[in-house]
């Protein structure tokens, strides 16, 4: 029996045990249909920018509905589990809003930290970047503070985004010294979460160009960069029509990002979506688009490309094209454990395959 062989009984055998013992990894690469949240979340006012729990518990938000401490205030939505609806979106109030604008949330994955930008006095510029904080979900929001010189200029910086491990800071700012456009996206990173943010570094004239690029996101494993260009300045050719989600990729941390690419339709259609967040399992996106009103939020699944012959079912065919390209770098087989896969061919990709044995597979388009 060859080695190749032997390694696809031995694989077949492995896969019999994890389909008895269940697992909880999601793969993807296309997109479901994109659902509005309703009007628990939404109304009929301005309702955007969507930032989530890692337990999927929590959508912190900015809206213009009534009720409200200023022009743009943040607002959450609980849920008891992710298999509920979610509840009736509240205020946070004071001192995390002011009568000035208070928008784009950025909430750690414990729920506990909440960075965002604030029109506030004390600032730096017209907008800065802020933080606060809190010892428990049950506890009230502290004091915001603002991020420093080194974060914030005087103009307009914005759209932050934190990394899990609360280490990088990605965000948007606008005609900063050393940039590509009106709007780019630059990474800040410090050494513990108890140091001072360092100077930021722009990410380039591959992501930023001479339009607008903001409301940056990056997936839990580091490797994906989801972001949107042209909400408000000029957006980036290649789109569907007005603002885009965008993504790019890289093979390490330490790699160069690819050339984005837009996420197509049924994400980006010809009117405009923008403020792309990812679940830390990558099995769903939230984002922004009109709909009840002037904006409202969406969630759309990431679904798996599992059936890689394309004939229809996920059978033991697609088990030997796995095997086939077993710890190379193979795209097609390279499904986990997050939906772009980690560069290598492996039991990872195995263990996403095994939940979708046997489904019956409609034809489908995969993001590239």
């Amino acid at each position: 029996m060859s080695s190749k062989t032997t390694l696809k009984v031995y694989l077949l055998t492995v896969l019999i045990l994890l389909i008895s013992l269940g697992g909880n990894l999601k793969a993807d690469f296309v997109f479901g249909t994109p659902a509005n949240l309703g009007p628990a979340v939404n109304s009929d006012a301005d309702d955007e920018s969507p930032s989530i729990s890692a337990d999927g518990l929590i959508l912190v938000f900015f809206s213009t509905r009534p009720g409200g401490y200023g022009e743009l205030d943040l607002w959450m939505t609980t849920r008891a589990a992710t298999s509920e609806p979610w509840g009736e979106a509240f205020n946070l109030g004071q001192p995390i809003n002011t009568p000035d604008i208070d928008w784009c949330p950025s909430l750690s994955p414990d729920g506990c930290t909440l960075y965002y930008c604030s029109w506030r006095p004390g600032g730096m510029g017209m907008s800065d970047i802020w933080v606060s904080t809190r010892a428990t979900r049950e506890d009230d929001w502290g004091e915001p503070v603002n991020l420093g010189s080194n974060i914030n200029t005087t103009g307009n910086d914005g759209t932050p985004f934190v990394s899990e491990d609360g280490l990088e800071l990605h965000f948007s700012s606008l005609f900063r010294e050393g940039g590509y456009g009106v709007d780019d996206i630059w990474v800040s990173t410090r050494e513990s979460i108890e140091d001072e943010w360092g100077v930021p570094m722009n990410l380039g004239p591959v992501i930023n160009t001479g339009d607008e690029e903001i409301f940056p996101v990056i997936s839990t494993d580091g490797l994906s960069l989801f972001y949107s260009s042209g909400l408000i300045g000029s957006a980036r050719p290649g789109g569907l029509g007005g603002s885009d989600i965008w993504m790019a990729r890289r093979t390490s941390l330490d790699a160069n990002w690819t050339e984005p690419v837009n996420l197509g339709a049924p994400v980006n259609s010809s009117i405009s979506e923008w403020a792309p967040c990812i679940t830390p399992d990558g099995s769903k996106m939230y984002f922004s688009a009109g709909g009840f009103g002037a904006g409202d939020i969406y969630e759309v699944s990431i679904d798996p490309v599992v059936d890689l012959n394309a004939d229809g079912i996920v059978d033991s065919a697609d088990i030997c094209i796995i095997v086939d390209n077993w710890g190379t770098d193979n795209s097609l087989c390279d499904i986990g454990p997050m939906p772009w896969g980690d560069g290598i061919v492996d039991v990872q990709d195995l263990i996403v395959l095994s939940e979708h044995l046997f489904e019956e597979i409609p034809p489908v388009e995969p993001i590239e």
